[in-house]
């Protein structure tokens, strides 16, 4: 036995170089990686769908800086249309894993997001980095911020409609919680659910008043002069959970060595992405090629550097702008943030009762194999499996009940 364990930690893979050799690598960690004989990935080819936004870019640098092949896979960036589409080639199987939206993969764990199907979240990509864009219209009226277009909404009585890019999703949720804090009641309005790259083609034939989306597209509505920043989202959340990598828990409980070496290969293109001016230029370069998002880089390299505008004459610097690792502080997948769509859900009536909100988030955050992935890298993970924050109206959310933070807001469903 002992020789048959000397023979396998003895052998030089991609991958076990990577995972053994990394300090600080605990016994339990070693029997974890070599699970069932083998440290090889079980599936080495691997489709990623993304939909075009800056956020992707974690998943494209993998590929194309080659960080995957260190992992012994390749991934294969697929780009979609819709989160819808998303959703659905991740639930039959088409996609193994997805730069996907927080609360889609849990709407879809509960059934609120379409079809029923156990779900994971296998780490976070991002913080930060989205806005509520106002049509320039509103603007030019005088509503451009959430206090202004509640006395607007109540002077000139209309039909109003906004767009978020899916039901249950992060999007819809920032626009849910700014139009509650700014004292608009989003039932007062009509809402829509838009894919992100159609976002600014709608606003310009008036299909809207305003939406949220990731960036790039609130600063191309800008640039193309129909609409305004409102607010941006970490002025809503500092450091807010967004974007994830989300597979099936099937996927999961099948291909761990796979899932561990994609995890990897992204960490270090999170990693390499916010390593220097020079890297996060490049990728503006390469995520704004026709094959990814589609756009001039001139709409993703101002706001990556935390360059604002609002449209307005307007400009700063924001130091919270997207990051994708900040020293690893993005990327792992807290309990606290997955519960926080939850209650939001509960807020908003897409879901009727309150679930066992902890329990959930236990099922879909793979936490130990986050840790893994992240010990072979010797990247820092927090102690607590929970975060506490402060949002836009003042109430802080920790995670410690949730069914009580669901249920004291004032404005709800």
């Amino acid at each position: 036995m002992t020789d048959l364990l000397n023979a396998k930690l003895s052998r030089r893979t991609v991958l076990q170089t990577a995972t053994v050799g990394a300090i600080g690598i605990t016994p339990a960690l070693r029997a974890a990686v070599y699970a069932a004989g083998s440290d090889a990935p079980e599936k080495t080819e691997v489709k990623i769908g993304f939909i075009p936004l800056t956020d992707c870019a974690s998943v494209v640098m993998a590929s194309v800086q080659g960080f995957d092949k260190k992992y012994g896979v390749k991934i294969i960036p697929t780009k979609e249309a819709s989160w819808a589409g998303v959703r659905d080639k991740l639930v039959n199987g088409e996609l193994d894993f997805a730069h996907v939206l927080y609360g889609l993969i849990y709407g879809v764990h509960l059934g609120t997001a379409g079809p029923k199907k156990d779900m994971a979240v296998l780490m976070s990509l991002n913080n930060n980095g989205q806005a509520i864009s106002l049509s320039k219209t509103l603007a030019d009226k005088g509503a451009v911020d959430g206090i202004s277009l509640a006395k607007h909404m109540a002077k000139e009585k209309r039909e109003y409609t906004f767009a978020g890019t899916f039901p249950t999703g992060t999007h819809t949720m920032w626009l849910h919680y700014w139009l509650a804090a700014s004292g608009i009641h989003p039932q007062d309005a009509k809402l829509i659910t838009v894919p992100p790259p159609q976002m600014v083609a709608n606003m310009r034939v008036g299909n809207m008043d305003g939406f949220c989306v990731g960036e790039p597209w609130n600063h191309r509505a800008i640039m193309d002069g129909i609409g305004v920043t409102a607010i941006t989202t970490q002025d809503i959340w500092k450091d807010h959970p967004e974007k994830t990598l989300g597979t099936t828990a099937d996927f999961v409980k099948k291909n761990p060595n796979t899932c561990r070496a994609v995890m990897m290969a992204i960490l270090e293109a999170s990693r390499w992405i916010d390593a220097s001016l020079a890297n996060k230029l490049k990728m503006a370069e390469t995520v704004a090629e026709k094959s990814y998002i589609n756009t001039s880089v001139g709409a993703i390299n101002q706001r990556i550097l935390g360059r604002y505008q609002n449209g307005m004459g307007k400009t700063w610097d924001d130091p919270n702008h997207m990051k994708f690792f900040n020293d690893g502080a993005v990327n792992f997948p807290y309990l606290s943030d997955g519960m926080w769509f939850l209650t939001q859900h509960k807020r908003w009536g897409l879901i009727k009762d309150h679930p066992d909100y902890l329990a959930v988030a236990k099922q879909i955050n793979q936490i130990d194999l986050y840790k893994q992935a992240a010990g072979a890298l010797n990247i820092s993970v927090p102690k607590d499996v929970m975060r506490t924050a402060k949002l836009m109206d003042g109430v802080v959310w920790d995670g410690k009940d949730p069914k009580k933070y669901a249920d004291g807001f004032k404005i709800k469903a």
